[in-house]
């Protein structure tokens, strides 16, 4: 599962509801194990930020019909996916 698209919008969207900062504070380790327990969830949320790219307040709509524990689960996965694109080293 990935994010398609502007990570930062997703971020963006993320922060402006109030989900970042409590998933800044979580034990990850912990919040990891869970997250394989609500993995459908998870993915539905990621495909809800795919399906809005770009639309940041459309996204926000529809982000709040999901629960916070998969809203910071999916906090997480931006996250992952920004250390990820940052790390990389090869140039192209």
């Amino acid at each position: 599962m990935y994010i398609q698209g502007d990570l930062q919008k997703v971020f963006d969207a993320l922060f402006s509801m109030g989900v970042i900062d409590p998933v800044l504070d979580a034990d990850w380790v912990v919040e990891q194990k869970q997250m394989v327990k609500h993995h459908d969830e998870l993915e539905k949320a990621v495909a809800t930020a795919n399906e809005y790219n770009g639309d940041v307040d459309g996204l926000i709509k529809e982000l709040e019909k999901y629960d916070d524990k998969i809203l910071g689960f999916l906090a997480m996965e931006v996250a992952r996916e920004f250390s990820n694109f940052h790390g990389r080293k090869e140039v192209h």
